[in-house]
């Protein structure tokens, strides 16, 4: 199989400081901002911004982990039975800023179903979007980043895997491979 590698981890750390410096600048002292990752994979992402935002500004910021798996318009679509993940947020987001935390953005099939499922949890004054990879020219929905950290051209025939250091692999890497055929 072959892999071509989009982001290596120092690459990567580069990214999520300057996710944090444009944080900084376009939310001030973020009294009106809240962070959802977006499960499976966003939360993973998430963490480690917080945790370099807190240690760049001083300041905590209110987070949580968002799961759409039921507002997905594709659910019922599947040959097999969707698992749902974790939703743990603990505030309320109406009248807030919230920025949406995922790795990758594809189809936009996810971002569409976490917008339907975040509602449950207030009218927010503003939704953002903050990704590692945007796959250009993949969207099945008008949606756009309004943070990314490196566009990708695409073909459907491949996928952008995301490996994580604290999740087994040798280190923090982002690849590009062809899709499974079998």
């Amino acid at each position: 199989m072959q892999k071509r590698l989009v982001l290596d981890h120092n690459q990567i750390a580069i990214i999520l400081r300057r996710f944090c410096h444009q944080l900084i600048e376009n939310h001030d002292d973020f009294d009106n901002t809240v962070f959802l990752g977006l499960q499976p994979r966003g939360p993973i992402v998430l963490d480690k911004l917080v945790a370099l935002l807190e240690e760049i500004s001083g300041v905590k910021v209110p987070f949580g982990y968002l799961d759409a798996t039921f507002h997905r318009d594709d659910f019922r679509r599947r040959d097999l039975p969707l698992t749902a993940n974790e939703t743990k947020i603990d505030f309320l987001i109406e009248g807030k800023k919230v920025v949406l935390v995922d790795d990758v953005l594809y189809k936009g099939r996810s971002v569409r179903a976490a917008m339907d499922a975040m509602i449950a949890f207030g009218r927010p004054q503003k939704v953002e979007l903050m990704i590692l990879i945007d796959r250009k020219y993949t969207r099945d929905y008008p949606i756009k980043p309004d943070y990314f950290g490196r566009q990708v051209n695409t073909l459907e025939s491949q996928h952008v895997s995301v490996e994580w250091k604290d999740k087994g692999f040798e280190q923090d890497a982002i690849w590009i491979t062809e899709k499974d055929k079998s």
